[in-house]
């Protein structure tokens, strides 16, 4: 068995990051429903609706947990998502370590 050492930088201290993470916000559009104007006759009770637009977005940020949660799940299959920056480390963490292993 071999011992393979590598070297580990930290880039931002916990509270640099933590602080970062509290400034920053985005949005994430969740829903966009238009329906246009209904005109329905159900048994003799005639419903009229005029146009609905329905817009629903989601806020991430510091205590905003269904925000986070719901902007995370409509970015999963996103192609430049986090997955697939996890799937792009973990292959560049595997070619390190066959070059090390030769």
């Amino acid at each position: 068995m071999k011992a393979v050492t590598l070297p580990v930088a930290i880039l931002h201290s916990a509270s640099a990051v933590r602080s970062a993470a509290v400034q920053i916000t985005a949005t994430c559009p969740i829903l966009h429903l238009d329906l246009g104007p209904l005109s329905l006759n159900l048994l003799g009770l005639q419903v009229n609706l005029s146009e609905v637009v329905l817009d629903i977005t989601a806020q991430s940020g510091a205590g905003n947990l269904l925000g986070n949660l719901l902007c995370a799940i409509t970015h999963l299959l996103d192609g430049a998502g986090a997955l697939a920056d996890i799937a792009n480390l973990l292959n560049q963490i595997l070619q390190v370590l066959s070059g090390l292993l030769g």
